[in-house]
C-alpha cells in the first residue's frame, strides 16, 4: 500500500520524492493555532497528530505520514508569517541570534499511531534591515515558518545548522525513514 503524505507541503513532498519513498498526498485542514500555554513540543505533536487523525478517517487501514514544523525561539513559536510586516518582524528577531526548528512528526500503521520529535539548532548571521526587507521582498518567506527557506535565498543568512538540515526544510527524512521500518512499510519507487 502507498503512503499517505497529510501535507499539502511541497517542501515535504519533494523531500520524500528525493529520498525514493512512494507517496500520495492528501492535505489535512486542521486548526494549528497554539492552544493556551502550550509548549513548542507539544504543539508540534499534538498539529501533526490531529492531521494523522483527520486523514487515517478519510483512508482506514492506509500508512499515514503528517507533520508539523515551527520555529521557536525565546520559547515563541514562529508559524508562517501572516503579511509581509510579520515576517520582517520575525526575521529581526532571529538576525544574529540561534533557533530551533522543530518537527512533530506521525506515523501511523497497523498497530496504531505513532510520534516523534525532531529538533535542529540553527544559527542565523545578523541581518541588515536592508537584507530583511530585500529577503520579504522575494516572496520566499511568504508561506514558511520562521519566515524564512533554509534551501532558498534565505541560505546565505545561515551560519551553521546543529541536527537534521531536511528537518529545517520541513521533514526530518532520516527519523521518518526509521518510522516507516518499525511499522514495516519500506515503500520505495523504481530505481
Amino acid at each position: 500500500m502507498r503512503l499517505i503524505l497529510a501535507s499539502a507541503s511541497p517542501r515535504r513532498a519533494e523531500l520524500l520524492s528525493a529520498a525514493g519513498l512512494d507517496f500520495e498526498v492528501a492535505p489535512a485542514d486542521v486548526d494549528e493555532s497554539v492552544q493556551g500555554n502550550e509548549s513548542p513540543d507539544r504543539y508540534v505533536l499534538r498539529v501533526a497528530e490531529a492531521k494523522a487523525r483527520a486523514i487515517g478517517e478519510k483512508f482506514p487501514g492506509r500508512p499515514i505520514l503528517s507533520a508539523d514544523t515551527a520555529v521557536i525561539i525565546d520559547g515563541l513559536i514562529l508559524g508562517k508569517p501572516e503579511s509581509d510586516g510579520d515576517a520582517r518582524r520575525m526575521l529581526r528577531r532571529l538576525s544574529g541570534r540561534t533557533h530551533d526548528v522543530l518537527t512533530g512528526v506521525c506515523m501511523v500503521g497497523p498497530s496504531g499511531a505513532t510520534t516523534a520529535l525532531a529538533r535542529t539548532t540553527v544559527e542565523f548571521a545578523p541581518l541588515t534591515d536592508d537584507e530583511i526587507a530585500w529577503y520579504v521582498a522575494t516572496g520566499e518567506p511568504a508561506d514558511k515558518a520562521g519566515a524564512y527557506a533554509i534551501q532558498g535565498r534565505a541560505s546565505r543568512f545561515v551560519r551553521r545548522i546543529d541536527g537534521s538540515y531536511s528537518n529545517v526544510v520541513g521533514l526530518p527524512v532520516a527519523l521518518v525513514y526509521g518510522m516507516l521500518k518499525e511499522i514495516g512499510a519500506i515503500l520505495t519507487q523504481s530505481p
